[in-house]
């Protein structure tokens, strides 16, 4: 693992450093993709990194959203348009995205103080799809269309759970659609052959005791 500009998990796959309290990462390959998108107001930087890593902005052809958080699509828009890359999404995230729907609890207090442009979706994921060689899993209860991504052993997990100091947490009921549907989905997790877990907020980890604990439970 190497540290400088960004943190590189294995070769080909990026943790952007500028993004670091909801992460976005970056699959360098034939064609390049984007993770999730960041907070808004960083798409400025996000676009900086990735030309300091000598990426062609019209080189990233796919955006995939984990979910319908404002963290994760806050630039959405902005970096569909420098790009020219295509965005997916879950069909039901997708009124949450696109402003049809409000989002639930706490989070419809935050979207009335912190705005984003909004972006159009242009592909929603069936489940279980393989997207140039990211498989997509649909693991609702985070919010309705959460969904997870492998590319060969690194997993993404969105905010399925966030990690702190190596341990692994979940977030807030609050902050969860729906806490059994939640459970539910955290039980596939142990089926999953992955050597890196990579969630969205706190530090991506190498599968470990940790991690084995943790999936066991569900």
């Amino acid at each position: 693992m190497l540290k400088g500009e960004n943190m590189e998990i294995i070769e080909g796959v990026n943790m952007l450093d500028c993004t670091e309290k909801s992460h976005v990462y970056l699959i360098r390959d034939k064609e390049n993709i984007l993770i999730d998108t960041g907070l808004p107001g960083e798409a400025e930087k996000i676009l900086s990194e990735i030309k300091f890593m000598n990426i062609e902005l019209n080189s990233i052809k796919h955006i995939l959203l984990t979910h319908h958080d404002i963290g994760h699509v806050g630039n959405a828009k902005i970096l569909q348009d420098e790009t020219g890359a295509a965005l997916w999404a879950s069909k039901e995230d997708a009124p949450y995205i696109i402003g049809k729907k409000s989002r639930l609890g706490v989070k419809r207090i935050i979207q009335t103080f912190i705005r984003y442009k909004k972006p159009i979706i242009n592909y929603f994921y069936n489940g279980y799809e393989n997207i140039r060689g990211i498989r997509v899993i649909k693991t609702p209860g985070h919010t309705p269309g959460h969904v997870i991504f492998m590319y060969k052993n690194v997993l993404f997990t969105g905010d399925l759970f966030k990690i702190v100091k190596e341990n692994i947490k979940l977030l807030p009921k609050d902050r969860n659609w729906n806490q059994y549907n939640l459970e539910k989905s955290l039980g596939l997790l142990k089926n999953l052959e992955c050597e890196w877990i990579c969630p969205a907020h706190g530090t991506p980890i190498m599968k470990n005791d940790i991690w084995e604990e943790f999936v066991k439970k569900y």
